[in-house]
C-alpha cells in the first residue's frame, strides 16, 4: 500500500469549464497546470519513498479533504483525470485504462486548515 498527498484543493469542474469557456486556451492551461502539480507531488514521494515494488495495477482510494462545502462531491473528484495523467507524467503508469486501474473510491472530509488530496494505492488481492 502506498499513500500520496498532493497539497491543497485541486480545480473543480465547474472551474475547468468556465476556464474554457473564457478563453479557448484556458481549459488547456488549467489541465497542463495541474497535471504537473500532481505529477510534481507523486515524483517528490517517491523521491522520498524508493520503491522497490510496481505501483500498478492499483485499486485507488481518494480521500478529499476541501476547505469548504462550497463544491458538489462530483465537481471535486474530476480532479482525478488530473491525478491519473499525473502518474502517467511521472512515468510511473504507461496508460490508465482498466489493466492498470482496476477500482476506485472517492471519499470527502472538510479540513479547512489543511485541504489535500490523499490518495491510496492498494495492489490488487
Amino acid at each position: 500500500m502506498v499513500k500520496i498527498v498532493i497539497k491543497g484543493q485541486l480545480t473543480t469542474l465547474n472551474s475547468y469549464i468556465n476556464a474554457n469557456r473564457n478563453n479557448r486556451y484556458g481549459g488547456g492551461a488549467v489541465k497542463k497546470r495541474e497535471t504537473t502539480r500532481c505529477a510534481k507531488a507523486i515524483t517528490k514521494y517517491l523521491l522520498d519513498n524508493p520503491q522497490d515494488e510496481e505501483l500498478f495495477p492499483a485499486n485507488i482510494r481518494f480521500d478529499w479533504y476541501r476547505k469548504d462545502k462550497r463544491s458538489d462531491k462530483d465537481n471535486i473528484a474530476f480532479a482525478k483525470k488530473f491525478i491519473l495523467d499525473g502518474f502517467m507524467q511521472a512515468e510511473l503508469l504507461d496508460n490508465d485504462n482498466w489493466v492498470n486501474i482496476l477500482d476506485f473510491e472517492d471519499h470527502f472530509y472538510i479540513d479547512k486548515d489543511n485541504p489535500r488530496v490523499e490518495i491510496t494505492l492498494t495492489p490488487p488481492k
